[in-house]
């Protein structure tokens, strides 16, 4: 095997693990979406999230402030509205109306779940040492919300330049952690 040189600009596009998701966000009767794809899994129990949202995205400001959010976990069927959602600005849209998506009230959370995605994740932040310098949000997942009837869902997986992937075949394997 050969390999060469990889553009660094690139490199997100081969460590990108886990789906695309869909942060909901809520402040001063505002809800909006933004498409976010830089997030980390941190700790099992109780679950923590890490997640880059640029200072540039309208929904900084509302998570900043309110320190509350909702993840969003669409399959495959929502790749262009997910797309859409990612190429637009919620300063001047309204993501819901325009992509057609249902904002359902959340339990914990003022931030609004997203009816037509496979699960929704209510999110309060808890560690924001890393916001200033990189912008990086660490949410603790207070209530889980998952559609039982989809058995496989397929989740979109974003390669970097316009290029998504979805899972295939499920497979098992012994594995000592449940």
């Amino acid at each position: 095997m050969a390999k060469r040189s990889y553009p660094l600009a690139k490199v997100y596009g081969l460590l990108e693990p886990g789906p695309v998701v869909l942060l909901t966000t809520a402040r001063k009767d505002r809800r909006n979406i933004m498409t976010m794809s830089w997030h980390t899994m941190m700790e099992f129990e109780p679950p923590l999230v890490g997640c880059v949202v640029s200072g540039r995205n309208h929904s900084f400001d509302a998570l900043r402030a309110t320190k509350e959010c909702a993840i969003n976990i669409p399959t495959r069927e929502l790749a262009k509205p997910v797309v859409g959602i990612g190429n637009c600005s919620g300063r001047s849209v309204d993501k819901f109306a325009k992509f057609g998506l249902t904002p359902v009230a959340a339990a914990q959370v003022e931030a609004p779940l997203i009816a037509e995605c496979y699960a929704s994740l209510e999110c309060r932040v808890t560690d924001t040492r890393l916001v200033n310098r990189y912008n990086f949000f660490i949410l603790e997942v207070v209530q889980a919300w998952v559609d039982t009837a989809l058995k496989q869902p397929q989740t979109l997986h974003h390669r970097g330049n316009g290029v998504f992937f979805a899972p295939g075949e499920a497979f098992r394997l012994v594995s000592a952690m449940k």
